[in-house]
């Protein structure tokens, strides 16, 4: 286990060629990139759960039916700090760093003050986002950083409160047919007042600010903002759904504690901590229009649950349609705290509810007429239900469609629209991902990948050119493996039949990663993409040698 989780990755800092088994399809021709943790111990110190660890960004060059592999570490300020100390000095969510103890009595008053209302980590771990030409590492802070995607360079800190007022922020933003970003975070006590804000990061500049090398993100707008329903507890949130039309918010009972979070520096406890889920408590359903940017005045609410990801939203016979994994509890998180992570972790670390794809369905105009307790959805697709209560209430039921998934994907051209195919990797009782499955909605079946001793990553679908079939394409998957003999590879499967198409296997240490996406060439100027002369030579020897 400790392959996996404990160990720090080494980087691989020029491209090296992986060796290739099976037909890569001629027409696929990009680079895969991924992020995710690669090191949790820095000197003496260790990070206590495993999605505190530094970032480490690696990618997979697939051209002509070969594949380079690269990773590296992100040069946050927090990797910089931590290395130049040889030890943890930034706090990350689940792991609080603490003054040298050698400081005066008015260093160490000063250091827990300035945590009070703490400035959050840079360590951008979980995510890639495409903003305009650029792309960037993101986490769940109000920091993202650029990086170069061909050579996995760190270039600069943007701070996201210099284009809107938030503290938090989701690492699963929304693209538009136009390539522009939408995306939420939380503005905590800002003027009295915590919301969730929804806002809009545009693909494109005017043509003024172009020539001025102006980035899309200062032309940031404020989409839309929901009140928290309360001030000092706002709903922890990894994601949102997206119709043509809407926008989908879960406020859940998994909630930040404010007051808690202020005293934690000096309490000697992690941020973590202080996010309680309350059991007795609703689930909110917030839908805001994207045209009037208003929510939907109708108040609905479902059982208290747990939402990571959600899936994807669509319109149908007047009603929402979404899609998400969910969970009775927050137990998930706990799991991949680094001491649960031991030789044990598959025997004895149990979820105590499986993440379930669950669809909901929301009425978009509420008879008054109606009677209380009547079913207001006419939809016919789904068993969903949303019952009508007093007061202008609405309690939605979902229909169960399957039982251990997550790190859901689609085919995003089908984002926000009807839809028929989920890609996920198949998840029971312990959170370890061990198979990869594609989950048909309408047949309510499933074809499924695995191999013995492999943990598949989040497999991404790549559409083939000019597909007409919404499943016309290859899913991607970074696989590791639990046998040290045993060489990670690049997966790729035929969408269709789940038959396994090629793989890439490098002879590196590869990290567990979290997400990612492709791009294709046609996305930037492949002739700085591809390795020069002397990295095809330096990947030529390191192929051979993975060959003797």
């Amino acid at each position: 286990m400790d392959i996996i989780f404990g160990k720090n990755k080494k980087e691989q800092l020029e491209p090296v060629r992986a060796k290739v088994t099976g037909k890569i399809p001629p027409w696929l021709q990009g680079t895969l990139l991924r992020n995710g943790p690669g090191m949790h111990t820095v000197g003496e110190s260790r990070y206590n759960h495993w999605f505190d660890g530094l970032a480490l960004l690696h990618s997979f060059s697939i051209r002509d039916g070969e594949v380079y592999y690269r990773s590296k570490y992100l040069r946050s300020d927090t990797y910089n700090a931590n290395i130049e100390a040889n030890r943890i000095v930034v706090s990350e969510f689940g792991t609080m760093a603490y003054p040298d103890p050698c400081k005066n009595i008015f260093a160490k008053a000063f250091s827990y003050l300035s945590h009070t209302i703490p400035d959050f980590t840079d360590n951008c771990l979980i995510n890639i986002m495409k903003c305009g030409k650029d792309f960037y590492a993101t986490t769940e802070t109000n920091y993202i950083r650029k990086i170069n995607p061909q050579t996995l360079e760190t270039l600069e800190k943007v701070d996201y409160r210099k284009y809107v007022a938030i503290n938090l922020a989701t690492a699963h933003p929304h693209y538009d047919g136009a390539g522009n970003v939408l995306n939420m975070g939380t503005s905590i006590v800002d003027k009295g007042k915590t919301k969730y804000v929804i806002f809009k990061i545009p693909a494109s500049v005017p043509e003024e600010d172009q020539k001025k090398g102006t980035s899309p993100l200062k032309h940031t707008e404020v989409f839309c903002s929901i009140p928290s329903r309360s001030l000092l507890s706002p709903s922890y949130y990894h994601s949102f759904g997206l119709t043509d039309n809407y926008v989908v918010f879960l406020e859940q009972p998994f909630k930040l504690d404010i007051l808690k979070m202020a005293t934690a520096y000096m309490r000697g406890v992690s941020w973590a901590s202080c996010m309680t889920f309350h059991r007795e408590d609703k689930t909110y359903i917030h839908i805001v229009d994207r045209r009037t940017r208003r929510p939907v005045p109708t108040k609905f609410y479902t059982d208290p649950m747990v939402v990571f990801h959600h899936v994807n939203a669509y319109e149908e016979d007047g009603c929402v349609l979404f899609d998400v994994i969910a969970y009775q509890d927050s137990s998930l998180y706990q799991l991949f705290y680094l001491a649960n992570l031991n030789q044990d972790f598959e025997e004895n670390s149990r979820l105590t509810s499986v993440p379930t794809l669950r669809r909901f369905a929301v009425p978009l105009h509420v008879d008054k007429n109606a009677e209380v307790g009547s079913n207001l959805i006419r939809a016919t697709s789904t068993r969903a239900t949303a019952m009508k209560e007093k007061d202008d209430h609405v309690y939605c039921q979902p229909e169960l469609l399957y039982e251990g998934l997550e790190l859901p994907q689609i085919n995003y051209a089908h984002n926000g629209k009807p839809y028929r195919y989920i890609y996920a990797a198949e998840v029971q009782w312990s959170p370890i991902p061990t198979k990869i499955l594609k989950y048909d909605i309408r047949t309510k079946s499933s074809l499924k990948w695995g191999e013995e001793s492999c943990w598949p990553a989040e497999p991404l679908f790549v559409p083939t050119p000019g597909a007409k079939d919404e499943d016309d394409g290859v899913i991607l998957s970074a696989i590791v493996s639990t046998d040290p003999q045993k060489t990670p590879f690049l997966l790729i499967l035929d969408a269709k039949s789940f038959t396994e198409l090629a793989r890439a296997s490098i002879a590196v240490e590869m990290h567990l990663d979290l997400h990612g996406l492709f791009v294709p060439d046609t996305d930037w100027d492949t002739r700085h993409q591809s390795p020069s002369k002397a990295q095809q030579d330096t990947a030529a020897d390191h192929h051979a040698a993975s060959q003797a």
